[in-house]
């Protein structure tokens, strides 16, 4: 079987205990050696590990269980995962103080490189008021004269993906209103050249 059930084995722990099903049924099912399985029965193995029931954490239907308990010749079928992992909901990040200082720089590179991009898109995506990125965009930023454009994915403000993502909205928008897309600016090399 391709995939395996969470915890295989404690989950064999428990189909072990709660289940008729073969030692077979059950190794094949949390992909380990018969033998071993038989071990865990006579108790030789696996002492201190308490069962893990796949029923309640939605790895295999009772229904399958009881489809396999009445023929041994029957494998147990794993449930596919419905739901993968889920992303972190979209809104404020917390950037740490040590990054603080980099923001600016961040907004700079995306107002050079990504003039498509919105105000509110660079917000949500660096964490940072659109207040502060007028400030940068006016050169009224507090710290103006220190400001280099780099880029915010090399500064750990946001990741490539959610970058892509900003920049193919802002594409869509503009292609949607009639508007040409700008395209990149040529990056410059570490000496300036």
């Amino acid at each position: 079987m391709s995939t395996l059930p969470l915890m295989p084995k404690a989950t064999a722990v428990w189909l072990i205990e709660k289940t008729a099903l073969t030692f077979t049924q059950v190794a094949e099912f949390c992909g380990m050696h018969p033998l071993e399985v038989q071990a865990i029965a006579d108790g030789e193995v696996a002492q201190g590990i308490v069962g893990y029931d796949p029923v309640a954490n939605r790895q295999v239907t009772a229904e399958e269980i009881s489809r396999c308990e009445a023929d041994t010749n029957a494998r147990l079928k794993i449930l596919s995962t419905i739901n993968p992992v889920k992303r972190r909901a979209k809104g404020a990040r917390y950037t740490p103080v040590a990054r603080r200082n980099d923001r600016p720089d961040g907004i700079a590179f995306l107002l050079r490189n990504f003039p498509q991009v919105q105000d509110q898109q660079v917000a949500k995506l660096l964490g940072t008021t659109k207040d502060t990125i007028a400030k940068v965009r006016d050169r009224q930023h507090w710290n103006s004269q220190n400001i280099k454009p780099r880029d915010p994915v090399t500064l750990g403000l946001c990741s490539q993906m959610d970058l892509n993502a900003a920049v193919a909205a802002a594409n869509e928008r503009l292609t949607r209103e009639g508007h040409e897309v700008p395209q990149p600016m040529p990056i410059e090399s570490a000496d300036g050249e």
